[in-house]
């Protein structure tokens, strides 16, 4: 008789701390995948030979309204039409320092929504931060280092 009180007493604990491990649990997952890291491409830059030559056979051949920075894509955000964003296409000279401590020919920039809380979350995931957030007035900028060794700019932009 004594044996089935225990029992009940013991489930029901059982039950308690099972539902209380997992709301936490379902918490902090819900928080991982409600924060936003990459909410778009904030531009494309490469290296080549000439930049100027470059811009102008794009210009020429693709119709790209091109600049002394190379080109700049603007566009609506898709669930508030009234917000407007940009990308960037920009050739740099073969020689740039600006891509580096990569070696690869060209790094791309992604547009994030919370710069400094992502970066918070890449140092304790081990991701490789190159250099400190610097802030601009049309945004924050930060880069990294990918698993490749590709460098990557996260840019959270004022729109």
């Amino acid at each position: 008789m004594k044996k089935k009180p225990l029992l009940i007493i013991i489930i029901v604990i059982a039950f308690g701390f099972g539902f209380a491990s997992n709301s936490i649990l379902t918490k902090t997952i819900k928080e991982q995948t409600t924060m936003k890291k990459v909410t778009g491409i904030g531009g494309i830059f490469f290296k080549c030979k000439d930049p100027k030559k470059m811009k102008e056979w794009y210009k020429t051949h693709l119709g790209l309204n091109t600049n002394d920075y190379g080109a700049t894509f603007e566009w609506r955000e898709e669930s508030d039409p009234a917000k407007k964003g940009s990308t960037s296409w920009s050739p740099f000279p073969e020689t740039t320092k600006y891509l580096e401590p990569s070696t690869r020919d060209f790094m791309i920039n992604y547009r994030v929504a919370d710069l400094e809380a992502l970066v918070e979350e890449l140092k304790k995931e081990g991701v490789t931060i190159v250099d400190k957030i610097e802030t601009y007035d049309y945004g924050k900028f930060v880069h990294i280092i990918d698993m490749e060794g590709n460098k990557i700019e996260l840019w959270e932009p004022i729109d």
